[in-house]
């Protein structure tokens, strides 16, 4: 039986970074760490714990790539006032900065993609992914 949806939605997804190795990477960043830095420079502080749940990595991994982001100086880690065991990433100006730069790059690629599907065509992605959230009831962000 094919998977008419997931199938799709996994290869685009591998695409995406793929397509995206090269760009990230001249900017001396893995595509998952643009990610994550593209989420902090919307949602910062972020606690460890939602940024595993997010992206859905071991929190051994996470751990790793922040220590990689904030050896860079992207990332700066504080104590959580809330939970004194636990830590909040803050993005810097300098990750800000390399985020905007990215964030270039990605308004770049969905403007093409924009110009290559019609407007029903949009709405009907839309549908699809509000299906897959109604039907998963999976929230992976809190706030």
């Amino acid at each position: 039986m094919a998977l008419e949806f997931l199938s799709p939605l996994h290869k685009a997804s591998r695409q995406i970074s793929m397509y995206l190795e090269g760009s990230t990477e001249a900017l001396g960043i893995s595509p998952l760490e643009g990610h994550v830095l593209s989420y902090l420079a919307k949602y910062a502080p972020a606690p460890v714990g939602e940024l595993v749940r997010v992206f859905g990595i071991k929190q051994s991994t996470l751990t790793s790539l922040l220590d990689r982001l904030e050896k860079t100086g992207l990332v700066r880690r504080v104590i959580n006032p809330d939970d004194r065991r636990s830590f909040l990433i803050h993005i810097t100006q300098v990750g800000r900065r390399l985020t905007q730069r990215l964030n270039r790059l990605l308004q770049t690629l969905e403007r093409g993609i924009r110009e290559r599907v019609r407007p029903a065509d949009v709405k009907g992605f839309h549908a699809v992914m509000g299906a897959v959230d109604d039907l998963t009831g999976v929230r992976v962000r809190d706030r």
